[in-house]
């Protein structure tokens, strides 16, 4: 079974949302990868599993101007672009980390911590 694994803290910098999770990985998201990979129902369809977002829809300066706990599995972050029903679970946001070593596993096929 696999363990949980927390946030332990979250900034919202200029460049990126940063995400320090509590086994100690960091975690940079560029804020329009993270709000182009929203899963809410208005950006993905529910029954299909497609994306519904247009991404010329989606500023290129857009940011997440603050964000949320959501229970103890996921965040929610107000966009720029005042989007915010998108709740992002803690272990979708690892799933999709962006660090050079999860980069590297998923390129090479192993996951990483």
């Amino acid at each position: 079974m696999e363990e949980a694994i927390f946030p332990k803290e979250v900034s919202l910098n200029d460049d990126a949302i940063v995400v320090l999770w509590d086994d100690g990985h960091r975690s940079p998201f560029p804020h329009r990868y993270l709000r182009l990979r929203c899963q809410c129902a208005n950006c993905v369809d529910e029954m299909s599993g497609n994306p519904r977002l247009d991404p010329e829809s989606v500023p290129e300066d857009v940011k997440a101007v603050d964000h949320l706990p959501v229970g103890n599995y996921a965040l929610q972050f107000l966009w720029s672009d005042t989007h915010y029903t998108g709740i992002y679970t803690f272990r979708f946001l690892r799933s999709i980390c962006t660090c050079i070593p999860c980069n590297a596993g998923r390129a090479g096929g192993a996951s990483s911590s």
